[in-house]
């Protein structure tokens, strides 16, 4: 399970980032985005997320994600379409290869919420 390994990392950012805050205020939620395409559970994630930040500084913090889905487009065609992940990556169109991504791949912070306001790492 990738999600553990992924939850780890993101703890550690956070961290970084919320030790160089001042007064380093409570944390209410975390924002991530995440793509249809990264092969990342958002259950698992969160089941890591809540697991492994019990007793740290993100303990009762909020994982709040946003998927975004697959889209690519076809240069062929000169469309954009949501491939089938798992089934059906080609152009349903012209049936040309899927090469241009333009959206799916995501895995970021977008923002961490306060209590009081919501700051941008």
């Amino acid at each position: 399970m990738h999600e553990t390994d992924m939850t780890k990392a993101l703890i550690l950012t956070v961290r970084d980032w919320w030790e160089a805050q001042p007064g380093q205020p409570a944390i209410e939620k975390v924002h991530l985005t995440v793509g249809k395409f990264t092969c990342v559970e958002p259950v698992g994630l969160q089941f890591a997320f809540d697991v492994q930040t019990k007793g740290t500084f993100l303990d009762g913090a909020e994982l709040v994600i946003r998927e975004t889905p697959l889209i690519a487009f076809c240069h062929p065609c000169q469309h954009e379409y949501q491939p089938e992940i798992g089934l059906q990556y080609a152009c349903p169109t012209c049936h040309a290869p899927m090469e241009d991504i333009r959206s799916g791949r995501e895995l970021k912070i977008d923002r961490v919420e306060y209590a009081d306001q919501a700051l941008t790492p």
